[in-house]
């Protein structure tokens, strides 16, 4: 079988020499602009190949102003839960292969829901360290410590989720961000409002985990937390300024995960528009997101940075589906015509709102229709540093996706696959929710369950819904896709869950039940 080719980071083409030294030619700045929670329909900005009325719903102007400067991807993946895609960001490797794959939040503590069938597998608990020796981690090298090295001054900034409390991975800045804004273990926050602190209590009172930290000259006041951490990101980027230092901004807003708090620069708007308060309040989220996108845009061109800094803009999974009934009372329908949403192994859960603005490389006004994965960001990103470095702790699963931008080189889709695999129980919940793994390869599209045994066939050039499952009509195909994705899943030493009637092991896709 053909899979994913590890990536020596030594291969990787470099654009200036004597980095460690007087570069030559300034390395170019970097904004990867990363949304919590946003599905592919919360925008403005169609990824499909037609308007839907979720596009005429929301305002993004700043989404598709972005879009106007650089090239949009249809076809963007990440893992369906925030965790295992931020790791895999980090990491450049697949979540089967470093196992972080439930959320993560307490030490030594899963999140899995219980089930009465299945025993989940001990998947690493407390994320991605930088270190080894720490229990249920994966220890790797970060591509911002990689950055960092080679010049650049690195700033994180919101929502980080990449290690539990109390282990070295909740710092950001163990992964070579030189400045941490608001960035802890949680994955979620208690507060989006000034007026209540950010969930911070100020009683003496137990403190909520998800209480954001370091925006204390923001209490009391009457402020939005997108807008709080814009705020300070332009700060950092002011002093970044004055370094003379090429910039790597992880801008990594929490917007617009719940709680769906009323953000009131906006909210108005959207009552005027007729939808009902809970609508307004999310869509009001959005666009306080693709404000801010808007003020570091702005700020690019006002201080002369615009011309040399690459913005790459992504979510981390799917839209939020579960737990209300919007839509006009019908649950999980609000990212169609994509089916379901967070947590879910169907491509609401999966698949994201992707733009990269690269001046001089990327023609403006394009789109790319081929498919790529989170764990492309690592080598993509070194690559249009012009960094090349082969001493990492880990392989590399990403492939870069600088030839999709710039059309020169091998396109990393040919021939390719992807891959996932979620041996746990999301405490959420919707249709596609639940221990499976899956593979898309070309079109097609199969999702395996564990508990069940159950296969799901798609062809999403015809479905993009998948509302038609094929496998009973594609016998073969069902073969050749789950022989390649055990094949890979025993390859990377993925886990997977249990009987607790038996205690074996749920068969691979290829195996009998």
């Amino acid at each position: 079988m053909k899979t994913a080719p590890l990536i020596s980071l030594a291969l990787l083409p470099i654009v200036a020499q004597g980095a460690e030294t007087q570069d030559t030619v300034r390395r170019p700045n970097i904004i990867l602009f990363m949304v919590d929670d946003m599905g592919w329909q919360d925008t403005s900005l169609p990824f499909w190949t037609e308007r839907t009325p979720f596009n005429d719903t929301y305002e993004t102007p700043n989404m598709e102003r972005l879009a106007r400067q650089g090239m949009m991807f249809t076809q963007a993946y990440a893992s369906a839960i925030s965790s295992p895609t931020r790791c895999s960001l980090l990491t450049g490797a697949n979540a089967a292969r470093h196992r972080v794959t439930n959320w993560t939040l307490h030490r030594n503590q899963s999140t899995d829901a219980s089930s009465d069938v299945l025993e989940f597998p001990q998947w690493n608990v407390n994320g991605i360290c930088q270190v080894p020796g720490i229990e249920q981690t994966y220890c790797a090298t970060s591509f911002v410590q990689l950055l960092k090295e080679h010049g650049y001054h690195t700033i994180h900034c919101g929502k980080a989720h990449f290690g539990a409390i109390d282990t070295p991975g909740e710092n950001p800045a163990h992964f070579g961000f030189e400045v941490n804004i608001a960035g802890h273990a949680a994955g979620g926050l208690a507060s989006y409002l000034g007026e209540q602190n950010f969930g911070n209590r100020t009683d003496g009172g137990a403190q909520s985990p998800f209480a954001i930290p370091g925006l204390e000259k923001y209490h009391g006041k009457d402020i939005f937390a997108t807008e709080a951490l814009t705020l300070e990101a332009i700060r950092a980027l002011d002093k970044a300024k004055r370094y003379g230092q090429p910039f790597f901004l992880y801008m990594a807003h929490y917007a617009i995960h719940i709680p769906v708090d009323k953000d009131m620069r906006f909210y108005a708007k959207y009552l005027d528009k007729g939808l009902d308060p809970r609508e307004a309040a999310y869509a009001a989220l959005i666009e306080g997101m693709d404000k801010s996108l808007g003020d570091l845009m702005d700020w690019l061109e006002a201080h002369g940075e615009a011309e040399r800094t690459i913005i790459l803009f992504m979510s981390d999974n799917g839209g939020f589906s579960c737990g209300s009934k919007w839509r006009g009372g019908t649950l999980h329908t609000h990212n169609a015509p994509l089916k379901s949403g967070k947590g879910s192994a169907y491509e609401g859960g999966i698949r994201e709102p992707m733009i990269v603005s690269w001046p001089g490389q990327v023609k403006p006004q394009t789109r790319c229709d081929d498919y790529l994965i989170i764990e492309d960001f690592f080598p993509s990103i070194l690559e249009m540093a012009g960094i090349e470095n082969d001493k990492i702790a880990q392989p590399i699963d990403g492939r870069s996706f600088v030839p999709l931008l710039t059309g020169k080189g091998q396109n990393p889709s040919d021939g390719r696959a992807l891959f996932w695999n979620c041996p746990n129980l999301w405490d959420g919940s919707g249709p596609g929710v639940g221990p499976s793994c899956t593979i898309r390869e070309g079109d097609w599209k199969l999702i395996y369950y564990y508990e069940t045994g159950k296969k799901e066939l798609f062809n999403l050039s015809e479905d993009i819904g998948e509302t038609h499952e094929c496998s009973a009509s594609c016998p073969e195909r069902v073969i050749a896709l789950s022989e390649k994705l055990s094949t890979y899943l025993r390859g990377v030493d993925a886990q997977r869950p249990s009987f607790k009637a038996t205690g074996k092991p749920c068969p691979w896709p290829d195996e009998k039940k």
